[in-house]
């Protein structure tokens, strides 16, 4: 059964799937749509054109789905959609698209979200994230999967976050962090590859050896970006996981971090 407090304010055309349940002073606009199961604590705004999924679980004093922060905005029906069975922790803001990108900010499912973290307009963020407290993202930046974010990172706009890679805390990202790779500092710096992480998600020593040395071909053997690209993309049928990197570096975007 759905359940909202008696001093939510919940617009009559806002859809509410089984077991919403709607905490005290939380305000849900017209265009919100929220799937079974999710828990919306007090003190939460919830608007614009938001689709949330199912089991989500968004703390006290959130705001999610308002206009975004770009001065370019002239209030065009952009978008922000959330997946299943994310974590979002108090003091979150998370915006709508703009209509010079694809118009709609995307967050998947899985995430971990903690305080006061940031996620602006046109953000593509992936599965299984965890964001620590204050990460904060600037407008544009794609962020994959498995992705942890130490606690302050700051990520500049285009900015592109590789899956299963990991920043350390006050980190600030300028430029593009390849997958598998652990960054550190302001400027960031590379710092060796997420090893740990990669174990615990089950990858075999065989691959994990193998990211290690694409890394060092990146960043320690002289080799260009060109060249290290061409090596590792040619290594791809023996050590599959090596595709992720070789995709990421094919891609033109900020540059990576050196």
């Amino acid at each position: 059964m759905t359940t909202v407090h008696p001093t939510a304010i919940v617009h009559p055309a806002a859809r509410l799937g089984e077991g919403v349940e709607i905490g005290p002073y939380t305000l849900i606009g017209e265009h919100v749509e929220i799937g079974a199961g999710t828990w919306i604590g007090p003190h939460v705004v919830i608007g614009g054109h938001t689709r949330i999924g199912r089991e989500n679980r968004i703390f006290q004093f959130s705001s999610i789905g308002e206009a975004p922060q770009d001065k370019k905005y002239a209030g065009e029906p952009t978008r922000l959609e959330i997946g299943d069975r994310n974590t979002i922790r108090e003091f979150c803001t998370f915006n709508c698209g703009t209509a010079q990108d694809a118009g709609t900010t995307r967050i998947g499912s899985d995430n971990w979200i903690m305080a006061y973290v940031h996620i602006a307009h046109d953000c593509q963020i992936g599965d299984n994230t965890i964001f620590a407290n204050n990460a904060q993202l600037a407008g544009h930046v794609h962020v994959g999967d498995f992705v942890v974010l130490g606690g302050f990172t700051g990520v500049h706009q285009f900015v592109r976050i590789g899956a299963h890679s990991m920043t350390a805390v006050g980190t600030v990202l300028l430029q593009d962090l390849p997958p598998y790779v652990t960054a550190a500092g302001n400027t960031a710096k590379p710092f060796g590859i997420n090893s740990e992480g990669l174990r615990r998600r089950g990858y075999d020593a065989d691959t994990i050896a193998a990211l290690k040395r694409a890394y060092k071909l990146i960043y320690r053997s002289g080799a260009t970006l060109d060249e290290a690209r061409a090596q590792i993309a040619a290594t791809v049928e023996a050590q599959p996981a090596l595709a992720l990197l070789a995709d990421f570096l094919a891609k033109p975007g900020r540059g990576i971090i050196r």
